[in-house]
């Protein structure tokens, strides 16, 4: 048998057939089972494999983001794609490495887009009635991802999900060049030339990304391996990533220069002495 084995965990019933029908029509699934709570899924998972869950965010008891950390601990874990109908959850399905993220009422079209992604992931090896679902991995985050088996040069964490009210763009970190704080949100710039609003503090994108982005403005988050350049005129320092020149406050430039030319670095090309503030 070929195609996609599908979870369906949804506490709505409504929501749920309607999902489930949508499922069922799909030229790229090949069996549907439905759970009415995270408890209920979580026992299916257990004992059955499925390529992907589709799940609600909001339920009583276990919620779906709970089943979702619970899920990322398998040692071959299932795609996960929230199905919700709200939007502000899609920075922490950003952070469990959710293949998909679609707002109810579903559409059917957005709904083949994600699949497919699904499927493209999906190891050879996992379609129905292969074998049970891998127990939890007892090293946790050692343990390899379904991403890494599927040689996806992404890892979870560093794609996010873009939600434009019409459709879900998946914006990748390696193609983030800087970002931007805008109020209660980020301007996430594009090298391409593209930007991308999302609903997030400047503080939690520092944190999550601090290996590869460092601030350098209460306003800026920039990449460091595309900092082309470091200048310093008088009291005002300003940092260059292409053509695109940000200012450096004067609370960031000490730890920047560090970071610049700390321990296998090469200093910035403007900035040759590294030492001179």
């Amino acid at each position: 048998m070929t195609g996609l084995s599908i979870l369906a965990v949804d506490d709505e019933a409504p929501a749920l057939d309607e999902l489930s029908y949508l499922l069922d029509r799909s030229r790229q699934v090949a069996r549907v089972s439905v759970a009415r709570s995270a408890t209920e899924g979580l026992r299916k998972l257990q004992s059955e494999q499925f390529d992907a869950v589709l799940l609600d965010v909001r339920m009583p008891g276990l919620d779906g983001m709970e089943l979702a950390h619970v899920l990322n601990r398998f040692i071959t874990p299932p795609a996960i794609v929230f199905v919700t109908a709200h939007e502000d959850h899609a920075l922490e399905a950003f952070e469990v490495g959710a293949a998909g993220y679609l707002l109810k009422p579903v559409d059917a079209q957005r709904l083949e887009q994600v699949l497919h992604r699904v499927d493209r992931l999906a190891p050879s090896a996992s379609r129905p009635g292969d074998h049970p679902q891998d127990p939890l991995d007892p090293h946790g985050p050692d343990r390899l991802d379904r991403h890494e088996r599927a040689d996806r040069p992404d890892r979870p964490g560093e794609v996010i999900p873009v939600d434009t009210g019409t459709r879900t763009i998946f914006v990748h970190r390696a193609d983030v060049l800087w970002v931007e704080s805008s109020g209660d949100y980020v301007r996430l710039h594009l090298r391409a030339g593209s930007s991308y609003l999302l609903r997030t503090p400047m503080s939690v994108l520092e944190e999550a990304w601090s290996d590869a982005f460092v601030r350098v403005h209460r306003s800026y988050l920039v990449s460091l391996p595309d900092i082309t350049e470091l200048g310093t005129d008088g009291a005002h320092s300003s940092v260059r990533l292409g053509s695109q020149e940000l200012p450096v406050s004067r609370r960031h430039v000490h730890e920047l220069r560090e970071r610049l030319v700390g321990p296998g670095r090469r200093p910035a090309p403007s900035d040759p002495g590294g030492a001179q503030e």
